[in-house]
């Protein structure tokens, strides 16, 4: 007889643990990270897979099939799993009632499933504390998610579960490169007003010129994305090796404008990726939604990354990697100056996660 096989123990910080390198940190330099990509199981696999941007347009199709069935509007007013976000936004506003319908139902459905998938995480021992949770990945720029988010919101504050939840307040496709300012220690970044970063997701991939100026301490401020590039890699079907040579061709083409533009480039890639990332910068699992093997000891995108540039600013490259939720995140950390737990989903193609603390601070919700 088989032995059942364990289930994963959530990912969040070991007590003690400390990285050999800059990738995957834990103590960030403004703040302690507590845990990402955290696996939940549930009754049907893990349960941030029912509040995924794939569940939503799953439950769309499903509420779809049921309308074009029973031949209640014209097949060609009802929405499909690939209608486009900003066209599903207009059905809401001013579709036909049937269409109109599709959407609204396929908005409750997936709130009640991100408001349980919540609950299940404020359950877990890095999220008992938080505070806030902020929303972003592609589903949250558009009227739908931020339907969603807003009855999820209500769905939890009925059932008496007091947590602020609101939709990341950067644009989600800059979020991902904004927030990679604060993976670098400060002393890196002295004397620079800018850096190259990189948010790889499973459909995207995004790549711009961070600009920033240096606040008290060091600590960037004002930090914003100048200009940026994307390629939609899921419609080309790369290989991994096809990925990260076009990667490298958009860098290039960064640099050459921070140059025209006079930016202070510094020597830094900041790169967001799925998965759960090891200090020597190889991804130990998570990436299934990326081309190719991303895991394991036999690839590792910062050394890949570095030999294909190996001076960016005239200087020696040096790359930083981490989780692709965590850099999203990381864009809200100067609005939560008063806030000691907080956390971010990004609900893309599958759902990331993370959650952060302010160490020397004690928690309201723990007095």
């Amino acid at each position: 007889m088989k032995k059942a096989k364990r289930p994963r123990r959530p990912r969040q910080a070991p007590r003690g643990e400390s990285a050999d390198g800059l990738h995957g940190q834990w103590n960030l330099p403004a703040i302690a990270l507590t845990s990402y990509n955290l696996e939940v199981k549930g009754r049907y696999g893990f349960i941030g897979d029912q509040a995924s941007g794939r569940a939503f347009r799953k439950r769309l199709q499903a509420l779809a099939r049921v309308a074009k069935g029973g031949q209640m509007e014209g097949e060609d007013s009802i929405p499909t799993p690939r209608t486009k976000k900003k066209h599903l936004d207009r059905i809401l506003a001013e579709g036909a009632p049937i269409a109109g319908a599709v959407v609204h139902s396929a908005v409750e459905e997936f709130a009640q499933a991100l408001a349980e998938v919540i609950r299940r995480y404020l359950k877990q021992a890095p999220w008992r504390r938080v505070e806030r949770i902020v929303v972003g990945g592609g589903l949250s720029d558009s009227r739908v998610g931020e339907l969603a988010i807003g009855r999820a919101a209500i769905l939890l504050h009925g059932a008496g579960i007091k947590v602020d939840l609101t939709p990341i307040g950067h644009h989600p496709d800059e979020a991902g490169l904004m927030g990679c300012v604060h993976l670098v220690p400060t002393g890196i970044l002295k004397g620079f007003d800018s850096m190259l970063a990189v948010d790889i997701g499973g459909t995207n991939l995004r790549c711009g010129i961070v600009a920033f100026k240096a606040g008290r301490g060091g600590t960037p401020t004002e930090v914003g994305v100048e200009h940026s590039l994307a390629w939609r890699h899921r419609d080309d079907r790369p290989t991994r090796d096809q990925l990260v040579k076009r990667l490298v061709v958009l860098l290039r083409r960064l640099e050459k404008a921070a140059r025209k533009s006079g930016r202070k480039l510094a020597p830094v890639i900041g790169v967001g990726c799925p998965g759960i990332i090891n200090p020597d910068g190889t991804i130990r699992r998570g990436t299934q939604n990326l081309p190719g093997n991303w895991q394991g000891k036999g690839f590792n995108l910062p050394l890949a990354l570095k030999a294909r540039q190996p001076r960016t600013g005239g200087h020696d490259t040096l790359v930083v990697l981490h989780n692709d939720a965590v850099a999203q995140g990381l864009s809200s950390l100067p609005d939560m100056r008063k806030i000691d737990a907080w956390a971010v989903l990004t609900i893309g193609t599958g759902l990331g996660n993370a959650s952060f603390r302010r160490p020397a601070r004690r928690s309201r919700r723990a007095s």
